[in-house]
């Protein structure tokens, strides 16, 4: 008997060590994700209409200004589900994700650059901003939520298994950029002699593309998590 409920208190001790991020309602999951894809949408208004800039016409300025509209939006709202927050102040999750941007940008532009990325001078603002917005999107929603843990951002990133419904608001919007991203390159190498074949423009509506799916999906699996709790509960 003594064994028996030494293993369940190990058990429970193991499942409240892995369920370290606050869980998030449906419709919490909703606004962040609407305001998510709210901020696209008045990015590219904004270059539409303020600028009159496209990703085609002038893809290194209009992927800056997402950026810099999305960045704020993201950090803002995840930092509110942050772990530990007895631990972790807002403001400290804010410090976290404003440091996530750099490490994320550097990470994409590398990745970029390894998987054929031009290297070319005329070409480097334009794989940096393209990094940026693929930083806003991947690790900067981490990093404010997770810090610097790292058995955290291995689970979710290399094994692919999020715990909780906050980590399905990472983890998924996350992997729908970068495989967006790669889908988006398919184009680049036809023959096809478009404008929108250049980098990094096909990659940068892939990108964007993968993401807003993600983030519909993202709801499917929070609002699943959300029923086998309350099953579970009942």
């Amino acid at each position: 008997m003594d064994r028996r409920k030494s293993s369940r208190k190990t058990t429970a001790s193991k499942a409240s060590t892995v369920e370290a991020s606050p869980s998030i309602s449906v419709s919490e999951a909703f606004i962040v994700n609407a305001l998510c894809v709210v901020g696209l949408a008045f990015a590219f208004w904004a270059a539409n209409t303020v600028f009159s800039i496209d990703i085609v016409s002038h893809s290194s300025l209009t992927l800056f200004l997402i950026s810099i509209v999305e960045l704020p939006i993201v950090i803002l709202l995840y930092s509110r589900y942050r772990q530990n927050p007895q631990q972790c102040s807002y403001l400290r999750a804010v410090g976290r994700g404003v440091l996530g941007v750099p490490v994320g940008a550097l990470l994409n532009f590398l990745g970029a650059i390894a998987l054929g990325a031009p290297v070319k001078f005329q070409y480097l603002p334009k794989t940096i901003n393209w990094a940026l917005m693929m930083s806003v999107f991947t690790t900067v929603p981490a990093s404010c939520v997770l810090g610097s843990s790292w058995a955290d951002w291995r689970r979710i990133f290399a094994q692919t298994k999020p715990n909780g419904s906050i980590e399905y608001l990472i983890c998924l919007p996350a992997h729908g950029a970068v495989i967006g991203a790669w889908f988006g390159a398919w184009p680049m190498p036809l023959d096809w002699e478009r404008p929108w074949q250049e980098w990094p423009i096909s990659v940068s509506y892939g990108t964007i593309a993968g993401y807003l799916v993600a983030l519909v999906a993202s709801l499917g699996f929070v609002l699943s998590c959300f029923r086998s709790l309350h099953i579970k509960s009942e």
